[in-house]
């Protein structure tokens, strides 16, 4: 099952800006676009914690395999996780511009 943890809005420098909720954890995030990307193995964004600088992880851009659109894919790891925690970000319900969702890819 899969569950919305941030509401995300869209920079003008092309990143994203919200706050992460979990039931144990209330952060506001950024998804920073990775200016140093040399390879592509390397992330496009860095997921940093705006309230206290810590980085959070990082973010892909990949290509669907169900459609030809793209979506950005994250990983997320801090002691509150109790490991990684994987997500993707998809627009929000009611498609008003420039508004997102991270959306908890759990284990089954």
């Amino acid at each position: 099952m899969a569950s919305t943890i941030a509401n995300l809005t869209k920079t003008s420098s092309g990143g994203y800006k919200g706050t992460l909720m979990t039931l144990s954890t209330k952060a506001p995030i950024e998804f920073q676009p990775n200016a140093r990307k040399a390879r592509d193995e390397e992330p496009d964004f860095r997921i940093v914690a705006t309230n206290n600088g810590f980085e959070l992880g990082a973010a892909w851009i990949r290509k669907s395999r169900s459609s030809e659109g793209d979506y950005v894919s994250a990983s997320l790891s801090a002691p509150e996780f109790n490991g990684k925690m994987y997500a993707n970000i998809a627009p929000a319900p009611g498609g008003k511009e420039n508004e997102f969702v991270l959306i908890w890819n759990g284990r089954d």
